[in-house]
């Protein structure tokens, strides 16, 4: 399978994880589908594609941005990364729904915060944070 097909696979599945997340109201819990099925199908192909197309020489690059950028000049490697990222939003956005739950939050105020975690990741999470204070009135409102 190439490079370019994982890609897109995993594209796919990822915006059916995010339609389940954002369309389905917040009393029927899809989490375990989510997590139990996608999240988990990301995390073995990502190991798939580390085992397979990175090497020990490979960790080295960490050290710098320039060793960064040139690790990424691989499509596996990209590939990989981007299902880190697939996998780590999912996650977020999954976090975001049962926090929600926990705290009482409807899931019409969730909607634009799983949109943006999807999109953007980190932003999405912080404006799910801020609606979380201004609902909840507790910056460190237990996370779990």
């Amino acid at each position: 399978m190439t490079a370019e097909t994982i890609f897109q696979i995993s594209n796919i599945i990822a915006l059916l994880g995010w339609l389940v997340l954002i369309v389905i109201p917040i009393r029927f819990q899809p989490d375990k589908f989510i997590v139990g099925i996608i999240v988990t199908l990301f995390c073995l192909t990502y190991a798939w594609l580390v085992a397979f197309y990175f090497s020990v020489d490979d960790l080295k690059k960490f050290g710098s941005l320039d060793g960064v950028m040139n690790l990424f000049t691989r499509p596996e490697i990209v590939v990989a990364g981007w299902v880190h990222y697939l996998a780590f939003d999912l996650m977020t956005g999954v976090f975001i729904r049962r926090n929600a739950i926990k705290h009482g939050i409807k899931h019409g105020l969730i909607i634009l915060p799983l949109f943006f975690t999807f999109m953007l990741g980190p932003i999405g999470l912080l404006l799910y944070l801020a609606i979380r204070v201004s609902v909840s009135k507790k910056y460190f409102a237990d996370n779990s």
